[in-house]
């Protein structure tokens, strides 16, 4: 089985059951296999086939999920590009992928020259037009659509062939492709749908950019394949998230902690604004605990963590809903999944000690694009190693306790940023708050934290006092730093590389 087929079989069961809701307009999934079928024969039509990397350029939208299900169905591979990208940023991915393709949103038709120049190789350029201006070589998403035939046979593939390429964010270096197979994407999507009990009665907000991966198997994937409704919202914004809750009834919301906070401060907000939801899920990053419980008091509901990254396609780990949640955990290892704590050695470590989490499973990537030698250093004797420093309990729950990049060494001692930062949430003053390490000449390293005050009256000296009664001195923040807002990548997370980088600046 696979997404594609898995789609095929959705709507056969639940044909006028509702796809999705964009912009309030209802589309069901007989409509939507329809519209993919005819997208993949009109790709087909126009040479793209088995083995063609195809770059998606899309923000949410009913042309996002098309186009990835029409890729698929003509057995070529889909590479999903953050669209506010710089255009030299895209330019490197298009070329390092090797991309035959592009299907953009028409806010791009201006670039596009660039891109040709950047890279020349690409035959194809399909705009999602809304009325700009193309250009000879350009053809719009529509006549790509309507060229199509309904009942194209899609082309068949094995779970062992790439169906989609992420490029991970390049937190060191340039960004490296995850290679995700068909079988990455299904068995975690399957695993995702099993282990949250979606099924068709589910209704879920679809917010998290679908680029991502946490969207592409959470929000997407695993709802299309339990025949969910999605309710497709193209930008974060805490007044529209409460709006579609309560009209169209969603049972499950998916975010960052920097959504949630949003969310939790918003003053149009009431209590009874996510009264129909079963569950709400966090991830991309750790969730502060104070944070967590706020939230959960205000508006009644379980905030259950779970964890992932790219090259798993991506979840490994969630707290299970038939036992009590553990905050602070990203719970334990999901359906044929297995989670490690390893020591440098390669040697699982025992409960209680920190070292970094190693996954294995049906999820794991395949490697990197055209990347043998860092594939060896990530994948090694079938264990894919994360970069995250985390510990397990007596029960089976893992806890992340920092990224392995982000540890700072004061003088010899281990700091760990999240232990500081879960400390400055919990003071009434600080709204948002990250912890790095700067250069120290005395001890090497020292800790520094960046706090965005929810009010002006926040006193320095009151804060350092607040955290000198909770943490051990070698941990206390050398230097505190107040600005208006932290640097968020697309789906909401602090990017701690920037405020690192506006430090040796």
């Amino acid at each position: 089985m696979n997404l594609p087929d898995s789609l095929l079989e959705a709507a056969m069961k639940n044909r006028e059951n509702t796809a999705y809701y964009f912009m309030d307009k209802q589309t069901t999934y007989e409509e939507l296999n329809v519209s993919v079928n005819k997208f993949a024969s009109g790709l087909a039509k126009a040479g793209i086939g088995r083995g063609d990397h195809v770059a998606l350029l899309l923000g949410n939208s009913p042309h996002f999920i098309i186009s990835l299900y029409g890729i698929m169905r003509v057995g070529a591979t889909a590479i999903p590009i953050n669209p506010t990208y710089t255009p030299s940023e895209i330019a490197y991915i298009l070329k390092d992928g090797d991309v035959k393709a592009v299907i953009a949103l028409d806010q791009m038709v201006p670039y596009i020259e660039k891109l040709r120049t950047a890279a020349p190789k690409i035959e194809h350029y399909i705009i999602c037009e809304t009325g700009a201006q193309l250009t000879e070589g350009m053809e719009t998403f529509s006549e790509v659509l309507h060229s199509g035939d309904s009942d194209f046979i899609p082309v068949p593939v094995n779970s062992e062939e790439t169906a989609v390429i992420l490029y991970t964010s390049g937190t060191t270096g340039k960004p490296k492709g995850a290679m995700l197979s068909h079988g990455n994407l299904y068995s975690n999507a399957r695993d995702i749908r099993d282990y949250l009990k979606m099924d068709s009665k589910d209704t879920v907000i679809t917010t998290l950019p679908m680029f991502h991966v946490f969207s592409l198997t959470v929000v997407l994937n695993a709802p299309l394949i339990s025949g969910s409704a999605l309710i497709i919202v193209p930008k974060f914004s805490p007044k529209e998230i409460f709006r579609v809750a309560q009209k169209y009834k969603a049972t499950i919301f998916a975010g960052v902690p920097t959504m949630y906070n949003f969310l939790y401060q918003y003053a149009g907000s009431n209590p009874g604004d996510f009264s129909s939801m079963r569950l709400c899920i966090s991830g991309g990053a750790s969730m502060p605990v104070a944070l967590l419980k706020n939230f959960e008091e205000k508006f009644d509901v379980v905030v259950s963590e779970g964890y992932g990254l790219s090259e798993a396609s991506p979840v490994t780990c969630f707290n299970p809903l038939d036992r009590p949640r553990k905050p602070g955990s990203i719970g334990t290892s999901i359906f044929n999944v297995e989670n490690k704590v390893m020591d440098e050695f390669g040697n699982e470590l025992p409960i209680g000690e920190v070292g970094e989490l190693a996954v294995r499973g049906p999820n794991v990537m395949k490697g990197y694009y055209n990347m043998p030698e860092e594939t060896s250093e990530t994948i090694r004797e079938g264990w894919l190693y994360t970069g995250d420093l985390a510990r397990m309990d007596e029960e089976g729950y893992f806890y992340i306790v920092d990224r392995k990049k982000d540890l700072v060494i004061v003088g010899g001692y281990n700091v760990y940023p999240r232990e500081v930062e879960e400390v400055l949430y919990k003071h009434p003053g600080v709204l948002e708050a990250a912890v790095i390490g700067v250069p120290d000449a005395e001890q090497g390293e020292t800790v520094k934290a960046i706090i965005v005050p929810r009010d002006k009256q926040v006193d320095r000296a009151e804060l350092h006092q607040f955290l000198a009664e909770r943490l051990a001195s070698y941990k206390l923040p050398k230097f505190i730093e107040f600005l208006e807002e932290l640097p968020k990548n697309s789906t909401g997370k602090i990017m701690k590389r920037d405020l690192k980088n506006r430090v040796l600046q």
